[in-house]
């Protein structure tokens, strides 16, 4: 059999260290080559069905400069191409950015918002359906896992259902009740040391969101196992649905 093929929707500037660094990251936690990641990069071209339909299933990543919660003509272009994934029904694991950008897509509502900003190894409980989910359904309860925004969303949109919250927000994760995609706010695809590549990438967020020097918040955070083994259980499901 054919190895898996994914599409990677990166939102990052040409320039960004973190671009190589994501592709990396999803390959080596879901277990696959590299060479069977497709990176596309939203800020310059747009996505369309047939690229879609090429692939067995998509991935969404983080974005170090650019909010899902804006106004630009760029971003708006960019939700309407996103819900050609759901249209399609096309296997798809979004993380942070993705996360917020395909719930405000369809329907749901992003802010920016500092109060509700997290940064580091969090603390997440499942909700029942989490309990009952078959990728989530594995993990502990509580289970923990890296994440860092200042966005965030308050309302998930129609058919959605709530896998997973933090103490702080509870739109933690979600997953479409028709449509085989999973959206997380935190980071499945990173452990420990690639989570503090990611955020020394962008060192401005640690004093802001924790107020802590790099040394303070580099051990309150932990690895985290559990999390990663969620994109080995989205690329064991899309095998069999493929």
């Amino acid at each position: 059999m054919q190895p898996l093929r994914y599409l990677l929707l990166q939102i990052r500037h040409q320039q960004d260290p973190i671009r190589k660094q994501e592709l990396g990251c999803f390959a080596d936690t879901i277990g696959c080559n590299v060479d069977c990641i497709e990176p596309h990069d939203l800020l310059t071209e747009r996505l369309t069905p047939s690229a879609l339909i090429a692939a067995d299933a998509v991935l969404i990543g983080g974005s170090g400069d650019y909010s899902a919660a804006g106004q630009s003509d760029w971003l708006q272009q960019t939700l309407d191409d996103l819900r050609w994934i759901y249209t399609l029904r096309k296997p798809t694991f979004a993380s942070c950015w993705g996360f917020q950008a395909l719930a405000r897509a369809m329907g749901g509502r992003c802010i920016h918002d500092p109060d509700y900003a997290e940064l580091g190894t969090l603390r997440l409980q499942l909700t029942p359906a989490g309990r009952e989910d078959p990728l989530f359904g594995k993990l502990d309860s509580p289970f923990f896992g890296q994440a860092g925004h200042e966005d965030h969303v308050t309302e998930l949109p129609p058919g959605a259902v709530l896998l997973a919250s933090s103490e702080l927000v509870k739109n933690q994760a979600f997953k479409f009740e028709d449509a085989p995609i999973y959206c997380t706010q935190f980071h499945p695809e990173l452990d420990r040391n690639t989570f503090l590549q990611r955020v020394r990438a962008y060192p401005q967020y640690i004093e802001r969101i924790t107020g802590a020097t790099d040394a303070e918040f580099s051990r309150q955070c932990t690895d985290t196992p559990g999390t990663r083994q969620l994109l080995e259980r989205f690329a064991r499901f899309v095998s069999e649905v493929r």
